[in-house]
């Protein structure tokens, strides 16, 4: 057990800069204005290059993220493969212009809801999502590309934001999990505990997905899966798609739990499994 928010997920990231490194670069970024010999190899006076700096930064980050259109098709191919694996049966797209929210009709657990989102940390990724009605499980699916922090630093972030509205919305349906996965995972950025269970999707070997259940809604307690005791169809679906046999989903599914103190104070748990005596949690 960790305070430490790295623990709430297996992975880490390989090579991302410290932060003292990234001030720098800033520095080096910011001082070029006074660096009149190097800007006109480029053909831009210190007057142009300071005016341009916010738009260039702007242009450098659109072309270095992955578009919304790119992270809707990884999402797509990866629900396709649990389709084509005969796990599910159809898989239906989101409507043009409303959420990003996939339906998967799966024998064994019916209508599941698929909510895709970005970088846990953010509000729209965390707070600003809806279980449908016809929903009988429903996962935030997590899309981060940000080498910012490590994953699990992310997901505590989203987790934390996700307690405060379990607790300020008591009426209003809970999820019933959230998933941290995409396109980085398995790379030699986001190097992955679980490679060798990575299925081959569109060419690209991609590792089974980190998958949490969260607390439901229950009155009359001071602990909400605090165990992870919560029994949900899904993960154990998901799983399956990449060669995890359904009697070892439980060692490859991790969970998020909440617990009242006798002064109120509410304490948060984050377990990440990664195969049978392999895990890790974070407390605060």
């Amino acid at each position: 057990m960790s305070t430490v928010s790295d623990a709430a997920a297996p992975c880490r990231h390989v090579g991302a800069p410290p932060a003292a490194v990234v001030a720098r670069t800033v520095a080096a970024i910011k001082s070029l204005a006074n660096h009149p010999e190097v800007l006109s190899q480029y053909g831009i006076s210190p007057s142009e290059f300071t005016s341009a700096l916010p738009s260039a930064i702007e242009s450098v980050r659109g072309s270095m993220s992955a578009s919304n259109a790119d992270r809707r098709q990884f999402l797509f191919n990866v629900l396709t493969h649990i389709v084509d694996r005969g796990l599910a049966t159809r898989v239906t797209k989101p409507d043009y212009g409303g959420d990003t929210v996939y339906r998967l009709d799966v024998p064994s657990a019916g209508a599941v809801a698929i909510i895709q989102k970005g970088c846990p940390d953010g509000a729209h990724s965390s707070l600003r999502w809806t279980v449908p009605d016809w929903a009988q499980e429903t996962y935030l699916w997590w899309l981060c590309p940000s080498l910012k922090g490590h994953p699990g630093e992310h997901i505590v972030k989203g987790v934390n934001r996700l307690r405060r509205r379990f607790f300020a919305d008591p009426q209003s349906r809970a999820l019933s999990g959230v998933i941290f996965h995409n396109d980085l995972c398995g790379t030699a950025q986001r190097p992955c505990p679980k490679q060798q269970l990575a299925a081959e999707i569109h060419g690209q070997l991609i590792p089974a997905p980190c998958v949490y259940t969260m607390p439901e809604r229950q009155h009359d307690t001071t602990t909400w899966n605090w165990t992870g005791s919560r029994d949900l169809k899904f993960p154990a679906v998901l799983l399956q798609a990449f060669d995890i046999r359904a009697a070892d989903a439980e060692t490859f599914t991790g969970f998020v739990g909440f617990q009242r103190k006798a002064n109120g104070t509410i304490r948060t748990t984050v377990t990440t499994r990664f195969g049978a005596g392999r895990s890790s949690t974070y407390r605060s």
